[in-house]
């Protein structure tokens, strides 16, 4: 059940954001009880989201999206950050309708500016982490991580098969061996320099695939291909 949950929440997780989206605006457009009780349902509902956060952080499928716009293969966009979104965004509704009652009392503060700017543009950041569903992407060319504040890219050349951990290993990061650093190209502000996520994806599957195009290299121009995702999934041990 849970694993459905999570499945179809990244499937649509555009338009769940856009719903909750749509929420505040309309609770931040509406007055007096209205208001009231929409804040009152927007912070139950964050609740609620941030519990479902919680509990679909462990769902971490076996499993890559087939991307041959790209092309790449690259892991589901994690289906706690979705609710960890929707979750933040009534605590932001409630400093936007503080913001606004602050600027029509005129007991606006400087203070307030500041605050609830930061607090408003946090949570943008978070729906746009969402919302794009940043994660790791396999490329012809190498490996690519990104997130809300950055990437890094790391060439197949530079890459050792890595280390495939236990069932009990719960760490969000799977340890990448690189063999020559000043090949991996970072923009913004990168997360790890040596790992990559694997909140989303489950890390011996991650770490087979990886070390499959480390070993292999006349596959990886084909990556990015529904006829490549077939024949990775035959050739990896316990999958064909």
């Amino acid at each position: 059940m849970i694993d459905k949950l999570a499945a179809a929440t990244v499937r649509h997780r555009h338009v769940v954001l856009a719903l909750g989206l749509l929420l505040v605006g309309v609770n931040a457009a509406a007055s007096g009880p209205a208001s009231i009780v929409g804040q009152r349902l927007l912070i139950l509902g964050s609740l609620a989201a941030l519990i479902l956060a919680i509990v679909v952080m462990g769902v971490r499928p076996a499993c890559l999206v087939v991307q041959p716009q790209i092309p790449a293969f690259a892991t589901p966009g994690p289906a706690w950050t979705v609710f960890f979104a929707l979750g933040y965004l009534g605590p932001a509704s409630t400093r936007i309708d503080a913001l606004a009652r602050s600027t029509r009392q005129g007991t606006l503060s400087a203070f307030d500016v500041v605050f609830d700017v930061l607090w408003v543009g946090l949570a943008a950041l978070v729906v746009a982490w969402a919302w794009r569903g940043h994660g790791v992407r396999l490329h012809p060319y190498g490996v690519r991580l990104t997130w809300a504040l950055g990437s890094r890219t790391v060439p197949w050349e530079a890459l050792l098969v890595p280390q495939i951990p236990s069932a009990a290993d719960r760490r969000l990061w799977l340890g990448m061996r690189i063999t020559e650093p000043q090949l991996v190209r970072r923009r913004g502000i990168p997360q790890s320099r040596g790992a990559t996520r694997r909140d989303n994806i489950d890390a011996g599957f991650l770490a087979a695939v990886i070390g499959h195009y480390v070993a292999h290299p006349e596959h990886r121009a084909a990556i990015g291909s529904e006829a490549e995702y077939a024949r990775l999934l035959a050739a990896l041990p316990g999958r064909g």
